[in-house]
């Protein structure tokens, strides 16, 4: 198996650190991304000794921040010269309380879906250096559950509920991933694919500080008892990133290794195009640190 380069989102624990542990006893270069510099660079070791890999490298950034997430990007194009798989697993289901990033964005829309446009953008040049480029954005079965998109106010600024902000997060990702497989169709660029994937519910920290009222939080706990493991969640992930089987496939939603059919409630040419266009805009405005 030729080696691929890696990056992973969220990869300190859950699905993404289970990921991250896969990946490198397949023998790739895996790049973890943490928002904690100790807590990463612990989780680094710790796959290093695990799994004999010693191409296991870091990078440490505040993704619910889209400057953040372009330093990111910029720090990957200085350090390599390709990347094969691009996993944008960092998301959140956020409290009861709307709460704002510095950068003004309501913060479940500014993680599930702003970062990962900002990365898959400022990513692609990159990504096009490989003969085999991949894109993988974790959605959800919340997608259709869920979601209850306004598209007239994306960031919920009225009617913010936890779920629904999660909900329509994970629709609008799916959204931006089969508006650019399609723009890459379009363009002719053929050797880098994107798709969206659902891990399933899975028991990790995912949502646990996250207060969604006291109903919520007391169905939460008892329902975690039946959750799956991280690295059950993680298998499609991990499919998705390396498995030959799946070279060419773009556009598709992923549950449990096959291709899953998408709720198509909200969808439309136009709905796409508000929310693409949406996060084009968002994007210009901000910045890169340096």
């Amino acid at each position: 198996m030729q080696e691929k380069v890696i990056f992973i989102t969220g990869a300190t624990g859950g699905i993404g650190k289970a990921a991250a542990f896969a990946l490198a006893r397949q023998g790739h270069r895996v790049i973890i991304h943490g928002r904690d510099k100790g807590r990463t660079q612990r989780v680094q070791q710790e796959i290093m000794e695990a799994t004999r890999n010693k191409h296991v490298d870091y990078i440490v950034g505040d993704l619910f921040l889209l400057a953040e997430a372009r330093r990111v990007a910029h720090a990957l194009i200085d350090r390599y010269e390709r990347l094969d798989v691009l996993i944008n697993n960092a998301g959140g289901i956020m409290s009861n309380i709307c709460a704002l990033t510095a950068e003004g964005h309501e913060t479940t829309i500014a993680l599930n879906l702003l970062t990962p446009f900002v990365l898959m953008q400022e990513l692609l040049p990159l990504l096009r250096k490989s003969e085999d480029g991949r894109i993988v954005n974790v959605s959800s079965s919340s997608h259709r559950i869920n979601a209850k998109p306004d598209f007239s106010d994306l960031e919920l600024v009225n009617g913010y509920n936890p779920l629904r902000a999660y909900g329509n997060s994970k629709l609008f990702i799916m959204f931006v991933t089969e508006m650019l497989s399609e723009d890459l169709r379009g363009k002719g660029i053929e050797n880098v694919t994107v798709n969206t994937m659902h891990p399933g519910a899975v028991a990790t920290g995912f949502g646990v500080q996250s207060d969604l009222g006291p109903v919520l939080n007391a169905l939460s706990k008892v329902a975690r008892l039946f959750f799956r493991t991280p690295e059950k969640g993680a298998e499609t992930l991990v499919y998705l990133a390396a498995d030959a089987v799946v070279k060419g496939v773009r556009g598709k939603y992923f549950i449990d290794l096959k291709p899953a059919v998408v709720s198509r409630k909200y969808d439309s040419i136009e709905n796409r195009k508000k929310v693409w266009d949406y996060c084009a805009r968002v994007m210009a405005s901000v910045e890169a640190v340096r």
